[in-house]
């Protein structure tokens, strides 16, 4: 099973950016999804996570609002828009898999069967 990650750059506060993660020798039915994020010197925080199968996205406080979780079961992909971007949302970010749908564990990092490869997010000021 393979995660690639992709879409990251640098961009202007107040500026957007779409990042994507095309899961690989997986079926992707029933699963639950995510993106996640971990700036210099910080720790791995959850961005937005959802199951496949049905259900909306769970988004973190600091990005509901201006983040949006997709996925398109027919290219095994999930997506992250990402809009008004502040700063602070610099970091690298990745995507992540569990296998069995346990949102909720992997919303807090405790049941991760596969991560990408992480692509960075670089937002000036």
């Amino acid at each position: 099973v393979q995660l690639q990650a992709s879409g990251g750059g640098l961009v202007q506060a107040g500026g957007s950016l779409r990042l994507s993660c095309t899961v690989s020798g997986f079926t992707f039915d029933t699963c639950a999804i995510g993106w996640f994020r971990q700036a210099p010197g910080g720790q791995r925080e959850g961005v937005s996570v959802m199951s496949s199968g049905a259900g909306n996205p769970v988004y973190g406080d600091s990005v509901k609002d201006r983040f949006t979780m997709s996925v398109d079961k027919g290219k095994n992909t999930v997506y992250l828009q990402m809009e008004s971007l502040k700063p602070e949302d610099t970091a690298v970010y990745y995507c992540a898999l569990n296998t069995k749908g346990w949102l909720l564990a992997l919303w807090r990092l405790q049941s991760v069967n596969y991560w990408g490869q992480g692509t960075q997010v670089t937002v000036s000021s």
